[in-house]
């Protein structure tokens, strides 16, 4: 399998930080460009080089995407000349992000998650009934498509103080209830909620959230 990706250098070619965003199922990276995200990028002013990258929905469901990135999109890049490297997502792709910095921690430098899927809903009642993601006991070993990963690895990240890492969703969103809890660990700076739903719209309005945010913490 060979991913599929669309690499956006910054105007310049003079950006230290690289961002490698993952779509959501069935959506491919230049959706990204079609809801705007480059022209939201070019209006923030950031330099700041994105890797678009297709969620092969046979690597999520198997559990090889996330080694896939690491191998054929992190770990080149790390040969560049960047500073920072940070990774993240939209959707089935944010869960995937989260499930590369478990299996490769120290690979990542930050993470973006924008609406990012919380797995299925046994999963989120598991937390819950736990007394929330702080409180769950995240076993030593899981399938390596346990989509129970993600949350593993973002318990580990909200135990680091000042961790790289931003949430942003829709309050109408309809796994919104899976993001409160993993907003629930992380500080109020890292999460962002606005009005709407599960969508390309309120994506776009959070990617722009994001990029203020980014400007002075990543």
């Amino acid at each position: 399998m060979t991913l599929n990706m669309l690499h956006l250098p910054a105007p310049g070619g003079n950006a230290s930080t690289l961002l490698i965003m993952l779509a959501g199922a069935y959506d491919k990276p230049a959706d990204f460009i079609a809801a705007g995200f480059d022209h939201a990028l070019q209006a923030s002013h950031r330099a700041l080089d994105l890797i678009f990258v297709e969620s092969d929905l046979a690597a999520v469901c198997d559990g090889t995407l996330a080694d896939a990135l690491e191998h054929q999109i992190v770990a080149p890049a790390r040969k560049q000349a960047y500073r920072r490297i940070l990774t993240g997502g939209i959707s089935i792709g944010g869960l995937t992000a989260l499930m590369h910095a478990d299996r490769h921690p120290a690979s990542s430098d930050g993470l973006v998650l924008i609406a990012p899927y919380p797995g299925n809903r046994s999963i989120t009642r598991e937390i819950a009934a736990a007394g929330g993601l702080a409180a769950w006991p995240a076993a030593a070993h899981y399938p390596m498509n346990d989509e129970r990963l993600g949350w593993r690895a973002l318990q580990a990240l909200a135990h680091r103080p000042h961790a790289p890492l931003w949430l942003g969703y829709g309050s109408e969103d309809r796994f919104a209830g899976g993001h409160a809890l993993m907003a629930a660990v992380l500080a109020p700076h890292q999460v962002t909620t606005l009005a709407g739903g599960h969508d390309w719209p309120t994506w776009l309005r959070l990617w722009q959230h994001y990029l203020e945010f980014g400007r002075t913490n990543n």
